[in-house]
Order: structure tokens, then C-alpha cells, then sequence
């Protein structure tokens, strides 16, 4: 499914299906302190009920499975979610993954304990997302953002690879990134208070073919890029990552939002 949000690379279409074989096998990064400061806040675990909007391939759910929540994922894109109901299958999850719109979600009130908007949630539609998702959260629920970015001025793979994004696609917005507060819409806080906001940095170990799968998998490159652009592009970044080590560490910072609904 083709995409195109104001504010987004310029309007440019994308569609996340195009990615979701190298998403599936290469965007399951997230290391153990994502998940730990997860479930340092009492969240995502021991039988509370969870929703993932903008799921992808289920990464945030398949990892967080064992931790004992009752999880539901949806996404936009039919392709990412074959992907996710593909590996939950594999490793025995009961996971109840599903093709649909955030602003279409119509679950029941009072349906989740928890709500999660992990890499997304600059996609959503806002006005209508904030007074559906305190509808669907119980008392005292909690929404909670979040984000994991790469540093492109502080680690040198990082930046090289951002320039060959831009060179062959350079309206792409997904660039330039520092740490920073992952962005807390203000429709959201008419309906939840800002329990905690905090940012901290971590380093991600990658083999090159990761990385390389990593940025395949990027909404700036083969999401959106035409099939000769990213013909071109592959090429060039697999030549420009032969001349570092086979294992690479690349800085990240993750970014975190907990909402509470009022």
C-alpha cells in the first residue's frame, strides 16, 4: 500500500510492503536495554493486555511475548503483518496479528492495559487516534512512545550511509537525527498526562550484511526509492561498507514517551 503524509519526505509516497522480507530479517535490533526500561515500568508483561500499533513484522510483541502480556498487532501494510503472523507461528506464539489502519482500530472500551507506538508514531492521524486510544485503554492505561535512531554525526557508518540515502532519494526526512524527545503530539495529552520522558544512548552491534540489510529495510530507500534507484544505491552502499570490519557497532539512542490516561 502506497503512503503519503504531509510532512513526511515531502509528501513522497512509500509503501512498507516492499520491505517486509528484509524487515523481517533485519530490523529485530532493538538490544536488551530497549526491553528492560519496557518492563522497569511495569509494563508489557505478567497477563496486561497490549495493542502495537504500526507492528511491522511483530518485533516489539514476538520479543516481549515471554514476559507473559496478552499482545494484539496491528499495521497498515497486509505484507508486514503476513511477516509477523510467519514468525509468531515459527516460535509458537499466540499472537493476534492484523492488517488495519490506526485510525480504523475498533476494539471495545476499556480493551487494553497498554498501548505501544514503537518507530511510528509521526504516521498516525492524531485527532483521531488520541480519543480512540483512551477509549480503548482501562483506567489508569498507559500509551506509551517509542523510538530508536541511529547518530549520523557521531558515528561515522551511520553518516556515510545516510549521504548515499540522499544522494539517490533526497527528499527522504529520515536523516540528521540527534538525541532528542521523541515528539509527544499535543492531541494526546487532552486525554493523557506525561508520566515520564527520557532518552538514553546505546550502542548496537551489527555484521555488515545486517547494516546493509538495516538501511534495505529504511523507508528512505526501497519503500520508496524506484527500482533502478535502489538497484544503484544497493550497490554503492554494499562497495562502501566492504572497506569496514565484518563486526560493526553503531551508535543508537532510544527514546521513550509514558503516557497515562487521565
Amino acid at each position: 500500500m502506497n503512503i503519503s503524509i504531509t510532512g513526511v519526505d515531502e509528501g513522497k509516497e512509500f509503501d512498507w510492503g516492499k520491505t517486509s522480507k528484509d524487515y523481517a530479517r533485519f530490523r529485530d535490533i532493538y538490544p536488551k536495554e530497549f526491553y528492560q526500561y519496557i518492563l522497569d515500568l511495569g509494563l508489557c508483561k505478567d497477563g496486561q493486555c497490549v495493542l502495537d500499533v504500526g507492528t511491522g513484522t511483530g518485533v516489539l510483541p514476538i520479543n516481549m511475548y515471554r514476559y507473559g502480556a496478552r499482545w494484539t498487532g496491528t499495521d497498515i501494510s497486509e505484507n508486514q503483518i503476513e511477516e509477523a503472523k510467519r514468525i509468531a507461528l515459527d516460535g509458537k506464539m499466540d499472537i493476534d496479528f492484523y492488517t488495519c489502519d490506526a485510525k480504523d482500530l475498533d476494539r471495545p472500551d476499556a480493551s487494553f492495559d497498554v498501548i505501544t507506538a514503537c518507530q511510528c508514531i509521526w504516521y498516525l492521524d492524531h485527532k483521531v487516534t488520541a480519543p480512540k486510544f483512551a477509549r480503548m485503554l482501562k483506567e489508569g492505561g498507559s500509551f506509551l512512545i517509542l523510538y530508536m535512531g541511529w547518530l549520523p554525526f557521531e558515528d561515522e557508518i551511520a553518516g556515510k550511509s545516510e549521504e548515499l540515502i540522499l544522494k539517490y532519494n533526497p527528499k527522504w526526512t529520515g536523516c540528521g537525527d540527534t538525541v532528542h524527545p521523541v515528539p509527544v503530539p499535543e492531541e494526546y495529552l487532552e486525554y493523557f498526562d506525561l508520566a515520564k520522558q527520557e532518552q538514553f544512548r546505546v550502542d548496537v552491534p551489527f555484521t555488515r550484511e545486517g547494516w546493509h540489510g538495516r538501511m534495505r529495510a529504511c523507508r528512505g530507500t526501497s519503500a520508496s526509492m524506484s527500482p533502478e534507484e535502489f538497484a544503484e544505491w544497493n550497490a554503492e552502499h554494499e562497495k562502501m561498507l566492504a572497506a569496514y570490519p565484518e563486526s560493526l557497532v553503531i551508535k543508537h539512542y532510544v527514546s521513550v514517551a509514558w503516557l497515562k490516561k487521565k
